[in-house]
């Protein structure tokens, strides 16, 4: 079967520290982003391919986060996953992957999660419970986690104000995000600002309002913000319903 390309369509579902998406899996451009990204073909395979070059096709991949790779081609009915790498499913298919940087490695823990009822059962994505503890987090960086949601929609978040708030050095500050949270401050500023623009997005705001309630200057700031952190626009997903769960 022909991968398809371009356009992303179907029904995206917006749960605590999970977006899943269900339906056409278009093509994106070579990226990398934070979550943990769970690919699936439910009939045939698409293509993906990594930041060596290596292109396979597959019909499940697990990227771990900060990888780059790109959806060369794409499937009609598939299963596209991003998961929250501080959450427990999170660092369970973290576990999976052993941090590996090649698309094979990827394939092969993949493909772990096709049988298994405890991931994947009624045509969704299930996450397991994870039996350790959650890990430690300085208490400044959990302040300081929570102001930057507070001010998203106020203008430049800046390291130094922020490390004023929660009285840390900003080179302690910035220390900390990046070890425990696994970004620099402002590439996480980036990803806060990511995910409340698809919040609003989905609650049925327009692009541009979305765009000024997450802090972008514009949505032509939004759009390429998304198109370096996901390779696609967010024109891309404009036949995507959206669908905001409850969380429990």
């Amino acid at each position: 079967m022909r991968g398809v390309r371009g356009m992303w369509s179907g029904t995206v579902r917006v749960r605590a520290g999970m977006l899943e998406l269900s339906g056409q899996i278009g093509t994106a451009a070579p990226h990398a982003h934070r979550t943990v990204q769970v690919v699936i073909a439910h009939a045939g395979e698409f293509t993906l391919a990594d930041a060596h070059g290596t292109a396979r096709r597959a019909r499940a991949a697990l990227i771990p986060p900060h990888r780059t790779h790109a959806v060369v081609a794409g499937v009609p009915d598939g299963m596209l996953v991003l998961v929250d790498p501080d959450s427990a499913t999170g660092r369970r298919l973290i576990g999976r992957t052993a941090d590996a940087d090649d698309l094979d490695s990827w394939i092969r823990a993949a493909s772990t999660l096709l049988d298994d009822p405890t991931w994947l059962r009624d045509g969704r994505f299930h996450g397991v419970a994870d039996p350790g503890p959650a890990p430690h987090r300085h208490p400044a960086v959990s302040r300081a986690v929570a102001l930057l949601r507070t001010r998203l929609d106020s203008g430049p978040l800046r390291l130094s104000d922020i490390a004023r708030a929660v009285d840390l050095s900003e080179s302690r500050l910035a220390h900390l995000f990046t070890a425990e949270l696994g970004l620099p401050f402002r590439p996480y500023v980036r990803w806060l600002r990511i995910l409340r623009a698809i919040d609003l997005v989905a609650a049925g705001n327009t692009l541009t309002a979305a765009a000024h309630g997450a802090g972008f200057a514009d949505s032509s700031h939004l759009n390429r913000v998304c198109h370096r952190m996901f390779g696609i626009a967010p024109s891309d997903f404009r036949d995507v319903r959206w669908i905001i769960e409850p969380t429990s």
